[in-house]
């Protein structure tokens, strides 16, 4: 049997995440900020763009921001969305925000807002956060929008974050979180638990509305090795991983797990838990042929143009040489899907996004189109 042409972008995802040849690379980004939203929508739109871009409040995004997204995503022909669903993030002013948990964040122009302070103090403050564990219907409007406005034919992406980024957040910093893994494990496991099954709740709810790939973010790694010790990994955050796992599968969904940095010393664990993809493999500490090679046939290899140097500082010569390269290297055999090497984030120059973009059409075919 030949290799399929003409999929839906859908098909397309959908057979790269099975480690499947589909008719050419998919291309998809796991999430693309407002001020890039704004200027990339300005480079394509034949209209006068009069939106104006502000600070970044993942899932809170206005309808004119969605709006502009769904545009660059049918304009540049991705073959998925990506989308956060809303956890209240509420605006108090100063470059303040709270989100319905209870935890308070500093906003920021450059990306991703930064939590300062939790909710949980200790094991008395976890009856009070049960109490706001809750998944509304318009918890989830953000991506009903975009999939009502782009229809079915594209694959949807939503982004559940990561037992363990969740519970970080709702500790008020990482390292506290960490300092527990030692000193109060009880509440580890409480946490972890808490968090996975509001990530279960909105799970259930993504299928319902259309979603269909869950990806994880959230951070293990830095560049030289994991953030916990693999053994800490195995204990604290796999199991809950396992059981997100399951539960898509369970309700027809794919899962992908993110994480930046040198992901080594735990990626045959991703692939025991069951994730379909690993994104982004970071160019920086992960070499794009050698995790191919090893992952082949076992999960989706997803990512890796580079978005700390080559979209800031490259032109868009530069984008289109890495982009053949890694497609050279990682797509041979199926189960590739491009994408940069985390998110198209404000330091990133739209005119190499669309560089990358273009360059991954013209070189992703897997066949040459039939003579008509």
């Amino acid at each position: 049997m030949g290799m399929p042409t003409n999929l839906t972008p859908k098909q397309r995802i959908l057979a790269a995440l099975d480690c499947e040849i589909p008719d050419r690379v998919p291309i998809c980004e796991l999430y693309i900020n407002e001020p890039n939203v704004v200027q990339i929508a300005q480079l394509l739109s034949a209209e006068p763009v009069a939106v104006e871009a502000g600070k970044d409040r993942f899932g809170e995004e206005r309808d004119e921001i969605l709006d502009l997204y769904c545009l660059i995503v049918t304009e540049l022909g991705l073959d998925a969305t990506c989308s956060n669903f809303s956890i209240g993030l509420e605006n108090l002013g100063d470059d303040t925000a709270r989100d319905k948990f209870g935890t308070l964040y500093h906003l920021s122009e450059h990306g991703e807002p930064l939590p300062f302070d939790g909710p949980v103090k200790d094991k008395s403050d976890l009856k009070q956060l049960e109490t706001v564990c809750r998944v509304a219907n318009e918890d989830l409007a953000p991506v009903q929008y975009v999939i009502d406005k782009l229809g079915p034919d594209r694959a949807h992406f939503l982004a559940v974050n990561d037992p363990f980024k969740v519970c970080w957040r709702w500790r008020g910093g990482m390292q506290n979180l960490l300092v527990d893994y030692l000193a109060d494990p009880g509440l580890v496991h409480a946490l972890a638990r808490l968090a996975t099954d509001f990530n279960l709740a909105v799970m259930e709810k993504a299928a319902q509305v259309g979603v269909d790939v869950i990806i994880v973010p959230g951070d293990l790694a830095g560049e030289t090795t994991t953030i916990m010790s693999p053994q800490h990994y195995r204990e604290y955050i796999k199991p809950y991983h396992q059981q997100m796992a399951d539960y898509a599968h369970q309700q027809g969904l794919r899962i992908v797990k993110h994480s930046d940095g040198n992901v080594w010393p735990i990626l045959d664990d991703f692939i025991e838990v069951g994730f379909d993809g690993v994104h982004p493999i970071q160019p920086q500490c992960m070499d794009i042929g050698e995790v191919k090679q090893h992952l082949a046939g076992r999960a989706c290899v997803i990512g890796n143009i580079d978005c700390r140097d080559l979209l800031v500082f490259g032109t868009p010569q530069q984008v289109t040489a890495t982009v053949q390269q890694t497609i050279a290297q990682a797509a041979p055999g199926g189960g590739y899907i491009i994408s940069s090497s985390n998110s198209i984030h404000p330091g990133c120059r739209a005119e190499n996004y669309v560089a990358m973009i273009e360059a991954a059409h013209q070189y992703g075919a897997y066949v040459s189109p039939e003579p008509g």
